[in-house]
């Protein structure tokens, strides 16, 4: 998972820079089949039980299913999310960003990015499952308005571990995504 979120410099529309170095912006776009190689890259140094390439391309096409990676200004994939939607609800089913991009932002970056297609598109609750352990999206998700509503036991495996299950409901005012951006 990714660190916080920056606010959008001025400059180029869609990228972000996280400090002065122009190799820390980054823009964010749909995945095209192309991108599969590298999410599941970072996929595999991220989670202990990843995802398999196939699956991210099994899921490209889904009309369910919104997927979004973060590249940088090389053209790099740096970071990744998948939203599955059924109804109203949907699920933040997988996010990270490559471990030598993270706390640049990306993480933020692509969770503000579904969460205000979700407002727009009449999402009345956003799920998701962090591990107990993980203090740092876990910061991230509460601010941006996520609560624990249930614990999953032994959820996690390599190593076993409990996740908590995070809801936020309903979408937030402008102010308080603009100010979580800032963040």
């Amino acid at each position: 998972m990714g660190g916080g979120s920056r606010a959008e410099p001025p400059g180029r529309p869609g990228l972000v820079s996280a400090g002065a170095s122009p190799s820390h912006r980054f823009e964010i776009r749909p995945l095209v089949p192309a991108d599969v190689p590298a999410v599941a890259a970072i996929e595999a140094v991220a989670f202990s039980d990843p995802w398999p390439a196939p699956a991210f391309a099994a899921l490209i096409d889904q009309p369910h299913v919104r997927m979004r990676v973060a590249v940088n200004d090389t053209g790099e994939v740096v970071g990744y999310c998948v939203v599955l939607r059924v109804l109203d609800e949907a699920e933040v089913a997988n996010i990270a960003s490559s471990p030598i991009w993270r706390r640049c932002g990306i993480a933020g970056r692509l969770l503000d990015d579904a969460l205000v297609h979700a407002d727009a598109n009449g999402t009345a609750s956003m799920f998701l499952e962090v591990r107990v352990s993980n203090a740092a999206a876990q910061g991230l998700y509460h601010s941006r308005g996520f609560v624990q509503v249930g614990r999953r036991r032994g959820y996690y495996q390599h190593p076993d571990e409990d996740a908590l299950v995070l809801r936020r409901s309903g979408p937030a005012p402008i102010d308080e995504l603009v100010d979580a951006r800032s963040r």
